[in-house]
């Protein structure tokens, strides 16, 4: 089997043939020397840039590597932003020498012929080269993480020995559902597949039906997703003739239940080989229901050992320092040779409510052994001490759902709260509930703190404040797709209704400005262009006391959204 290259080598222009296929486009192949040529436009470009750090975000997958690429031969690390929502651009944009890609004020390649030819690509050195990452906030806020090039180089091959037989290129085109920022896209989709010499595939399938149309498009396939998708694949849509060029799918970013994966192997025709790691350790282990049922087996190179605690500490050539043991917050059970374990969930997120100490984790395993619930997530609400409570996000069966219909929250709460009884003390019980047809999951299939709380404040989004003052405020808002105000309001038409905006205006200028001011009347007022799902607007606010107003406008990246002025209300 051929180990592949190192990815110190793969955009050297004599580490391969001239005309190996590096992708398929629409348009035709791009071959090994036209890639190699992006790479050194790139670092022709970025060489000219003072500083170390460089932004990159580019949806498209080969244009990524080779900025990617490029931006290691000219000596920076890149750092790989999750998205390009205003707030995250506010925060991490300030701390970098440059972006690149679909970012403010983005460089472009070089296009002088004579520049270009003038860089001489040499290998990279992978103690040096790094790239920085950001975890997905699974338990709280994003965190940066920095790789080295030979953490990422180990992994890459631990995957080529394990599995590079069952995929062995030519041919075989990488399809992916999950983004290339994180770091499972980003070794999968791109780093395993250059160094191996599969072919990139440059489109990004975020629904099922995009996914059967790209799998009909390709004669030999691998397939890159999530746990999200998998486990809710439409049987309805035409599998059978959509997989026939499928050579094997992979899952990561949580594990798969026995359920999803038969699922997955009923439809696309394969047991799906889940990896299990994180964003710290990398790879831990992998396995395949249909050959391991519930047991992971380990990555080449991983050594592993079960703490005092019961949760499970790793060593392993993808961690910062190798001999380094990382203590991880799963549970498990090891088997004797040290080479395999099975998951017995997360440890205990213990906090206080009502003087009580509280397992959230034990409340959700209680709940998940109830029929009607097939998912449960516990978060803690509205500040610490006293006044903290626990709301409950519920994922429910098909059970659940018939008896919600039939007899409505009230028994299906008084159900849920009676199996917590034995669990928590009664002035702990959740006080707050959301049943959910599925739990918010992000591109990477985490389920986030931030998704999980805004289900509980459905009404005005968290504000992300730019500018305050006594006069004037600025407030950044994310319309998260949960919030209850786009429901219900026009039929077949996912919006934000004007109400709902004067809400939201009366709301945070009373935050920012300390009001406790009713409003009578509003003039002057505009709706230009409706506020949709996924949205991220500005609200900007400007009170003026001596007149009793306050004055507002809500505007994005496509425009001006609303505006006009609310009046005090005075006797």
């Amino acid at each position: 089997m051929n180990p592949g290259l190192t990815l110190a080598q793969v955009a050297l222009p004599q580490s391969r043939a001239a005309t190996h296929a590096v992708a398929k486009l629409a348009t035709g192949v791009v071959t090994h020397a036209q890639w190699v040529r992006q790479v050194q436009a790139w670092c022709a470009a970025l060489q000219q840039v003072p500083g170390q750090d460089v932004a990159l975000y580019l949806d498209e997958p080969l244009a990524f590597a080779a900025a990617l690429w490029g931006a290691w031969h000219a000596g920076k690390t890149p750092v790989l932003l999750s998205d390009v929502h205003p707030q995250t651009s506010a925060q991490l944009l300030p701390q970098v020498a440059a972006c690149v890609g679909q970012l403010p004020n983005a460089i472009v390649t070089a296009h002088d012929a004579a520049v270009v030819d003038a860089v001489a690509l040499q290998p990279l050195n992978m103690t040096q080269a790094r790239v920085v990452l950001f975890t997905s906030g699974s338990t709280g806020m994003p965190e940066r993480i920095e790789k080295h090039l030979a953490q990422l180089d180990a992994e890459v091959h631990a995957l080529q020995s394990v599995f590079g037989a069952d995929f062995a290129p030519p041919g075989v085109q990488v399809l992916a559902t999950v983004s290339h920022h994180h770091i499972y896209g980003l070794l999968f989709r791109l780093l395993w597949p250059l160094s191996s010499g599969r072919l990139l595939g440059t489109h990004f399938a975020r629904y099922p039906e995009e996914l059967v149309q790209q799998l009909q498009a390709t004669p030999s396939g691998l397939l890159v997703s999530s746990p999200a998708l998998l486990g809710r694949l439409p049987a309805q849509l035409d599998w059978g003739g959509a997989t026939t060029g499928l050579r094997g799918v992979f899952s990561s970013g949580g594990p798969l239940s026995a359920e999803a994966s038969m699922h997955t192997q009923q439809l696309l025709g394969h047991s799906p080989t889940e990896v299990f790691g994180s964003s710290e350790t990398g790879g831990i282990a992998w396995r395949r229901r249909a050959e391991h049922s519930d047991v992971w087996q380990t990555l080449p190179g991983v050594a592993l050992r079960v703490l005092d605690s019961g949760c499970l500490a790793v060593q392993s050539p993808h961690l910062p320092q190798a001999s380094v043991w990382w203590e991880t917050a799963d549970r498990v059970e090891a088997s004797p040779d040290g080479h395999s374990f099975v998951l017995l969930g997360r440890s205990d997120r213990v906090v206080k409510i009502a003087e009580k100490r509280v397992s959230l984790t034990a409340m959700e395993r209680s709940l998940q052994a109830h029929d009607w619930v097939k998912q449960a997530r516990a978060v803690v609400l509205e500040g610490d001490g006293a006044s903290a409570r626990v709301g409950m996000v519920v994922e429910l069966a098909e059970c659940g759902w018939q008896v919600l219909q039939q007899q409505g929250r009230r028994a299906v709460g008084q159900a849920l709260r009676s199996v917590l009884e034995g669990v928590v003390e009664r002035v702990a019980l959740p006080r707050s509930w959301r049943y959910v047809e599925q739990l918010p999951v992000n591109t990477q299939s985490k389920t986030t703190q931030q998704s999980l709380l805004a289900l509980f404040n459905p009404v005005v989004p968290q504000p992300h404040w730019l500018e305050r003052n006594t006069t004037q405020a600025v407030a950044e808002l994310y319309i998260q797709p949960q919030l209850l105000v786009l429901e219900g309001h026009f039929p077949g038409a996912t919006l934000v209704p004007g109400v709902a905006q004067l809400h939201w205006v009366v709301s945070l200028g009373q935050q920012a400005f300390g009001l406790k001011s009713r409003f009578a009347d509003v003039q002057l007022l505009k709706f230009q262009q409706p506020i949709l799902p996924g949205d991220t607007v500005q609200l900007q606010l400007q009170w003026h006391a001596e007149k009793g107003c306050l004055q507002f406008a809500l505007t994005s990246a496509r425009g001006a959204h609303a505006s006009g002025k609310l009046l005090e209300w005075t006797l």
